[in-house]
């Protein structure tokens, strides 16, 4: 499918900028554990994810991961805007967390096309507004969820993703999504298992009562 089956507000633009963004937008496969983008690194510009699944997250100030949100297929990196708008400051980090394809659109032509497009600064704003609520959903979470209703909400959506109550993740792997220390993941999760909410074998968790999980999540 061509790039422009895959944006949102492709009947909005001109001619014109339909050719430019179509000639300009690169197809990147990634492979399940790339890093596509950190604080460290040059501007990349816009993704648009055409298959597979990505991961923003930031870390804590003691250098703990904390995931803000997952890309799936047509989401765009709304973060990456940051790099076309230079008053947005935000230190992101990108990995695949799944073998991938998306379109990169590089800054300066995005940025120069949205400098000459109402409708495309229009969903620029819009998209970034979108992560920011994500974001600040997620500070909610951590403030005012404690970590048990966290990581039934967690497992849950998991399994919603993969649609299997059997998970392939690491205690260290949820702790780094959840921004905390991988022994405090292993005790939530044994206490889960002894509750019969879950049950665990190496490098597996299987759920085995989703009711109770979605109860503990009020």
């Amino acid at each position: 499918m061509e790039f422009a089956e895959y944006f949102p507000i492709w009947d909005k633009l001109t001619p014109s900028e339909k050719e430019r963004l179509s000639r300009g937008a690169v197809l990147r496969q990634v492979k399940k554990g790339a890093l596509l983008h950190n604080g460290s690194m040059d501007c990349l510009g816009l993704l648009l994810v055409r298959e597979g699944q990505l991961r923003a997250y930031i870390y804590s100030d003691t250098g703990r991961e904390v995931t803000i949100y997952r890309l799936f297929v047509l989401d765009i990196w709304r973060f990456s805007a940051s790099c076309i708008m230079q008053s947005i400051q935000f230190d992101i980090t990108i990995e695949a967390e799944k073998d991938s394809l998306i379109w990169v659109i590089p800054p300066e032509l995005y940025k120069d096309v949205m400098e000459h497009s109402a409708p495309l600064a229009n969903y620029t704003s819009q998209i970034m507004a979108s992560r920011f609520t994500d974001v600040m959903w997620l500070v909610e979470q951590i403030m005012w969820k404690s970590l048990d209703q966290r990581l039934a909400a967690f497992l849950l959506e998991e399994s919603s993703l993969e649609d299997s109550p059997v998970l392939r993740l690491t205690h260290e792997k949820i702790a780094s999504h959840m921004g905390t220390a991988r022994e405090v993941i292993t005790r939530m999760l044994r206490y889960f298992q002894e509750e019969g909410m879950v049950s665990l074998s190496r490098g597996t968790i299987t759920i085995q009562d989703p009711e109770r999980l979605a109860r503990l999540q009020d």
